[in-house]
């Protein structure tokens, strides 16, 4: 499979296909990313097989291109600064550097646990 840089890729034709045949468009993204996806380390693509899904779905779920932009641009830095993310991961990197002791993150830093509401059925 050819390995495309992304210097390599022609935005003025991707953008031109985008304007004039959105099916096609839509095709070929995924087509493109799909080989991306194929060419990563087996260890890898499922996650970004769901990494992927969940980017589809905030793009669907947005009215317009620029609110999935945002969107997804939310997403990528809570998956940097949030609860365990990347910042958290790299602090804790260079503790071990430092010489300090692993230690588990703070309860506080675990992921938000929800309330589950039961909601009443309307009677028919």
């Amino acid at each position: 499979m050819e390995q495309k840089k992304t210097a390599e890729i022609d935005f003025d034709a991707w953008a031109k296909m985008a304007r004039n045949d959105p099916e096609g468009f839509e095709a070929m993204r995924q087509k493109a990313i799909a080989e991306v996806i194929d060419r990563a380390p087996a260890a890898n693509r499922e996650r970004l097989r769901r990494l992927q899904w969940r980017i589809d779905q905030e793009r669907r779920l947005a009215r317009t291109p620029m609110a999935a932009c945002l969107r997804i641009s939310r997403m990528m830095w809570r998956s940097v600064l949030g609860p365990n993310g990347l910042s958290d991961r790299f602090a804790e990197l260079q503790r071990l550097f430092d010489g300090e002791v692993a230690r588990p993150l703070p309860v506080e830093a675990e992921a938000p646990r929800g309330k589950v509401v039961a909601f009443s059925r309307a009677i028919d």
